[in-house]
């Protein structure tokens, strides 16, 4: 079933206008960042609160302990594997819920991060930027902005922050005018970044989705599904579509 379904998509991908490909946290797994959700997920070790933006105000040391441990020690050491490699390869637009920034890495040139970035970080108070270069994240300090000390917030959206407004346009655009959609490694589960897919189906993008398991797409809106992990999928696409 899953050779028929590559063919189909291959055929269709071969014949879109414009493709759009959809990443969620399992397109990373093989990278070394588990998801956020199931049993092994991160939110079954730790409590999402942490990470809800008034509690970082309030309790930033406390916050940035846990940051550090999650974010930025996974994210340092992860480097792209062949999903994101094959992805970059057809040069798709990438619309990403990740933060890792592995598709630029892998080099996909136009990436929509819809929930920001880990790369980068704001100060709270006088709005500066860093890269992540700039600042030492092997100190037990909070990390404080050079500029007048106000401490640092990376750039990834925190629970009850909106999606960044050039990210929301601009995914709308590409799920509106796109006549393909391929979906990887998403569940549907997170608002607003699940509607995405359901944007490009009402108008009428064909949906090719490849996920180990069915997903909340998988019977509503998916005309192809390829069962499988991302980082063998989708090299194989890459390599029919390429030929």
């Amino acid at each position: 079933m899953s050779d028929d379904n590559i063919k189909r998509a291959v055929d269709i991908l071969k014949n879109a206008n414009l493709a759009v490909a959809f990443s969620g946290a399992g397109i990373s797994v093989a990278s070394g960042i588990p998801p956020f959700r199931g049993k092994d997920g991160l939110w079954s070790k730790y409590d999402p609160v942490m990470f809800d933006i008034d509690f970082f105000m309030q309790n930033p040391d406390e916050s940035w302990r846990l940051i550090k441990e999650i974010f930025y020690s996974l994210i340092s050491k992860a480097k792209p594997n062949p999903a994101h490699y094959a992805l970059a390869k057809l040069q798709y637009p990438v619309i990403t819920q990740n933060i890792d920034g592995l598709h630029q890495e892998a080099g996909s040139l136009e990436v929509v991060e819809f929930h920001g970035t880990a790369k980068t970080l704001t100060c709270t108070k006088c709005k500066a930027k860093f890269g992540i270069e700039e600042i030492d994240l092997s100190s037990k300090e909070t990390p404080k902005c050079k500029a007048c000390s106000g401490v640092l917030k990376p750039d990834f959206v925190f629970f009850k922050e909106s999606i960044p407004q050039e990210a929301l346009s601009r995914s709308s655009f590409l799920s509106s005018t796109c006549d393909v959609m391929l979906v990887v490694g998403t569940t549907g589960e997170i608002m607003p970044a699940s509607q995405i897919p359901y944007l490009a189906k009402r108008e009428g993008a064909t949906i090719i989705e490849i996920n180990i398991q069915a997903s909340n797409y998988s019977n509503e809106i998916t005309d192809i599904f390829i069962k499988g992990k991302a980082e063998e999928m989708l090299p194989v696409l890459a390599e029919e579509l390429t030929k």
